[in-house]
């Protein structure tokens, strides 16, 4: 008899659209638990700038891939699907559902068709990182424009402020002479080891702006100047902190007394409804996905119940 499939869910969609509350609701009618695609989660110490879950607000239920590592750690692609694969099988083994839950629409391409990212060696890669950097004195709008030169298409879906991202798209080509998103596309082409049900959870976009503008003002309010001042005591560059992604950047140049901090939070919102847009262009080139518009919904009960009903 040919082996069973292990039994998945994703719930993926845009930042501040509301996967973290849907997903406890899910994992507590479907006895499941969530493992975390989250670029930025994983590190320790960045909890009010990456909107980390807190253990309040987690019901219960068991979270996977959260506060794993330093910031000074690379995290990367590699690192989570070997990760994500691991908690896969430990929750499946238990008679648990998996469920991953993240905004990192390649971390989750990754695990569901099992990426091949064995092309080049970890010497390789850091040395080709470093001349990379080097080359661009660390620009991530220059970085950015190269990618666009060669690789229109990740350039589309990578926000210009997502260094780590650009960098290794620019460090795939460099090292291979291909472009990363043809690479994706015929990994996309697979068949998944998985039994998946993927969803998407998408809504009216100013009323996903509007979340975002909030989550931002309340970020500003939980501290998040203070979270970046701690990071900057501990050691980390301003090249550190620029590779951390979206609030530490502008925090980071407010902190240095490049820009007023009014500045830093407008380029803030900004910068996260931009990664908005790039998120959901991102899952349009996704197969099997079924999108789930809160819209249709009466509430994030009924939104729920629907989505537990078709996996």
């Amino acid at each position: 008899m040919e082996n069973q499939k292990t039994k998945l869910m994703i719930i993926a969609g845009p930042t501040a659209v509301g996967k973290t509350s849907a997903s406890i609701k899910i994992a507590q009618k479907l006895g499941g638990e969530i493992i975390s695609a989250d670029s930025m989660q994983v590190y320790r110490g960045m909890d009010i700038g990456t909107a980390k879950i807190t253990p309040e607000e987690m019901g219960g239920i068991r979270h996977h891939l959260i506060d794993i590592c330093e910031p000074e750690e690379d995290f990367n692609v590699v690192r989570f699907k070997d990760l994500a694969r691991e908690a896969v099988t430990d929750i499946s083994s238990r008679g648990k559902l998996p469920i991953v839950v993240g905004g990192t629409g390649f971390y989750i391409q990754a695990l569901l068709y099992d990426i091949d990212f064995t092309e080049y060696d970890d010497e390789t890669s850091e040395s080709v990182r470093a001349k990379i950097l080097e080359r661009f004195g660390g620009d991530a709008s220059e970085m950015h424009r190269y990618l666009a030169s060669f690789d229109p298409e990740s350039a589309a879906i990578i926000h210009m402020n997502n260094k780590k991202k650009v960098l290794h798209a620019i460090e795939y080509y460099e090292i291979t002479g291909r472009k990363i998103s043809d690479h994706n596309s015929e990994e996309r082409a697979k068949e998944s080891p998985y039994d998946f049900k993927y969803f998407v959870i998408t809504d009216d976009r100013e009323e996903i702006y509007k979340r975002i503008d909030k989550r931002v003002d309340a970020m500003m309010s939980a501290g998040l100047v203070d979270e970046v001042k701690a990071l900057r005591a501990r050691g980390l560059t301003q090249k550190n902190i620029s590779m951390l992604g979206l609030s530490y950047k502008e925090i980071d140049d407010f902190l240095n007394g490049l820009i007023p901090l009014e500045e830093a939070v407008r380029l803030i919102k900004r910068d996260t409804r931009h990664f908005a847009r790039k998120q959901l262009t991102w899952w349009k080139r996704e197969k099997e996905i079924t999108y789930v518009d809160r819209r249709d919904f009466k509430d994030e009960e009924a939104m729920t119940a629907f989505m537990c009903s078709v996996f």
